[in-house]
């Protein structure tokens, strides 16, 4: 059985020392859902990863926090 799930959407931000990478894959029940992957380099040289999985059943809710967040910060700057 092949668990392979292809990437339907990829994009990357660079920051600083981090960079972001965001895809959308399709699981087997074909519900899409966002992966979002923070990678940062540390002092040995190893990279360091972290993801944030979210359903395409919260998205939207997902989306109105960040808009949120996003203008409070540019409001308050």
């Amino acid at each position: 059985m092949n668990k392979t799930k292809e990437r339907l959407f990829s994009g990357t931000v660079g920051a600083a020392k981090r960079t972001y990478f965001f895809d959308v894959k399709e699981a087997k029940n074909g519900t899409k859902y966002l992966i979002i992957t923070e990678s940062s380099k540390k002092k040995d040289g190893k990279f360091t990863r972290n993801h944030i999985l979210i359903f395409e059943d919260y998205l939207l809710e997902f989306q109105d926090i960040l808009n949120e967040a996003t203008r409070f910060i540019t409001q308050h700057s």
